[in-house]
């Protein structure tokens, strides 16, 4: 599970970062407005922006507790659509990773073709993704979520 030091290391990195290649701007997750309506009794903790500068595809970066739990969300940069949620972290000779699985859930009878599509093309359905050392790896960090997105948009859409 996610835990509380990781989300502040994690959010320390982010705020810290400097890259080229991606524009992160810290959010106010403040208040109650901040995801209204959208799982209730969740808080979020802390959240930014993340711009690619290339595509300038954008991302919400959200980390959310609940009870005791916490979750890194990414969200649609409207915040209509959640690609992932995760809080699932594996620790791997000594690093830390998010495992995230593609699971479609949508009710048209194609998920089954949705997995294997993700499969075939993207090898796997599971996704490690390695926590940054530092603020200087966030740029590998964010591209291995920005692939997360686009595989699994491009595997929801082949319907």
């Amino acid at each position: 599970m996610l835990e509380r030091d990781q989300v502040a290391f994690l959010t320390s990195c982010m705020e810290e970062s400097i890259s080229s290649l991606f524009e992160i701007k810290k959010l106010d997750t403040s208040g109650k407005s901040f995801l209204p309506g959208f799982q209730k009794g969740k808080e979020a903790v802390s959240g930014f922006e993340v711009t690619q500068t290339d595509t300038n595809t954008a991302y919400l970066f959200v980390f959310i507790k609940s009870d005791e739990n916490y979750h890194l969300m990414i969200f649609s940069q409207n915040k209509s659509k959640v690609f992932a949620e995760l809080k699932q972290v594996e620790v791997i000779n000594g690093d830390s990773f998010f495992v995230w699985k593609y699971n479609p859930l949508k009710r048209d009878g194609k998920n089954q073709a949705r997995k294997d599509y993700f499969k075939e093309n993207f090898g796997s359905l599971t996704m490690q993704i390695a926590f940054p050392n530092s603020s200087s790896d966030t740029e590998t960090f964010f591209n291995q979520f920005f692939t997360l997105c686009h595989n699994r948009l491009e595997a929801d859409n082949i319907a």
